[in-house]
């Protein structure tokens, strides 16, 4: 983990990740022969990748029961409360149809909508995620979404984590499917026997499930192509190095290929969260997938001012964003480019990952500059409303020939002037 003095744009550490040919062509392999075999090629595929030999893909209710059962009991009543502030947070940003009349008679109007079926994507593998079930599944539920089907890669034993049969179980999700990858993908958006296809599929994965959600883009859509987890912290002086260490670290666990960046103004906060992070990185439980992320994409970049550093920031825009400064509000104006922003000492990363209610499926890769967390208007899809009245075509329809005439559209002018005859 280097300090950088006053970077420029090409020194800055990005994990962008496009995938291989190799992983491409190796995914398309894979939709195919869903696409072919159905079930039968989610049982082999699933004992190829997963070392499980399934005897059914669907979840049933005694291992559900079961899951409960398993869970720390003081987790249950955690994961409901972090499942009403996200509820809460969510219900805020749905939007309703609306309608709007003129003098002349015109209605125009929005029709909002929720889609019919969702299918999500929940990541195995190196750690368990209810935490991704709430985020996922909760702004569906609160578009309106009927049907939600999830999809996550068995354990060695053949079962889902505890911890996410519960978190799907408490939202209402019965269709629960052992499956994972890109078969997964190709599973929700083609079908097989077991499996219905659905309109649209969320969730992160690793770069096998990301590029599949990339190729079958078009059949079904998707939220976004996520890349590995990324922050920057913008400190001053005032943070406190053990702190902002323990927060680069929280991302640095992840994945190897996960990027914990410190930009700040002061070289002794520089030095002094160097020396921590190494300090800590002995004593994480998964120090040697910490360690390879922050010797391969961490970073320090030190800034002669604020603005510099602030500068930076909106270059990077990262995924998570957090302002531990002397007066972190004063600088929110100016911060144009973060998929979250965490305010303050006491507002560390991982509260947003699981309590506070926000969305944690957040923009990667530099895609913040355009991009925003998942939402409830991912979920839901806008209708035109047009009503024109007789009026409105006597006081418009040479326009709207003229208009089409312009673009050499004769039949279109036409389609409008048959009507003003009439009128």
């Amino acid at each position: 983990m280097n300090i950088v003095k006053n970077p420029d744009s090409a020194s800055l550490k990005r994990t962008l990740e496009q995938g291989t040919d190799e992983q491409r062509f190796a995914v398309l392999d894979i939709i195919t022969e869903v696409r072919k075999n159905g079930d039968a090629a989610l049982f082999s595929l699933t004992e190829k990748f997963d070392r499980v030999a399934l005897d059914q893909l669907r979840v049933t209710d005694t291992e559900i029961q079961e899951a409960y059962q398993d869970l720390d009991e003081q987790l249950l009543p955690i994961i409901r409360e972090a499942a009403s502030n996200i509820k809460d947070y969510h219900q805020r940003q749905k939007r309703e149809s609306w309608i709007t009349t003129s003098e002349n008679g015109t209605i125009l109007g929005q029709k909002m909508t929720a889609l019919d079926s969702v299918g999500m994507y929940v990541p195995g593998g190196l750690a368990a995620y209810p935490s991704s079930v709430l985020m996922n599944v909760i702004p569906a539920l609160v578009a309106g979404v009927k049907r939600i089907v999830m999809v996550s890669p068995p354990l060695e034993n053949g079962n889902l984590p505890a911890g996410v049969l519960v978190a799907a179980n408490e939202l209402g999700i019965r269709e629960i499917y052992k499956v994972g990858g890109a078969q997964a993908i190709a599973a929700l958006a083609y079908g097989t026997e077991s499996i219905e296809k659905v309109d649209k599929i969320v969730g992160p994965g690793n770069i096998y499930v990301a590029l599949a959600k990339r190729e079958v883009f078009g059949h079904v859509s998707i939220d976004m192509i996520a890349g590995p987890s990324e922050i920057v912290i913008l400190a001053d002086e005032t943070a406190r190095p053990v702190e902002v260490a323990a927060d680069l670290l929280s991302q640095a666990e992840h994945d190897e290929r996960a990027s914990s960046v410190l930009v700040t103004t002061s070289m002794t906060l520089a030095e002094q969260v160097k020396e921590e992070v190494y300090k800590q990185l002995e004593t994480l439980p998964r120090k040697e997938i910490a360690r390879v992320s922050i010797d391969t994409y961490g970073a320090i970049y030190v800034t002669d001012t604020l603005n510099a550093a602030i500068d930076l920031v909106n270059e990077l825009a990262p995924e998570h964003l957090e302002v531990i400064t002397e007066s972190p509000m004063d600088l929110l104006g100016r911060i144009r480019h973060a998929g979250a922003i965490f305010l303050g000492r006491y507002s560390s990363e991982p509260i947003g990952d699981y309590f506070a209610g926000p969305n944690h499926v957040l923009p990667t890769n530099g895609t913040a500059r355009f991009s925003s967390p998942l939402n409830v208007d991912d979920f839901m899809k806008k209708s035109s409303i047009i009503f024109y009245s007789e009026q409105a075509m006597k006081e418009n329809g040479h326009k709207v020939a003229a208009f089409a005439r312009l673009e050499g559209l004769e039949a279109h002018a036409r389609a409008v002037e048959y009507r003003l005859e009439e009128v």
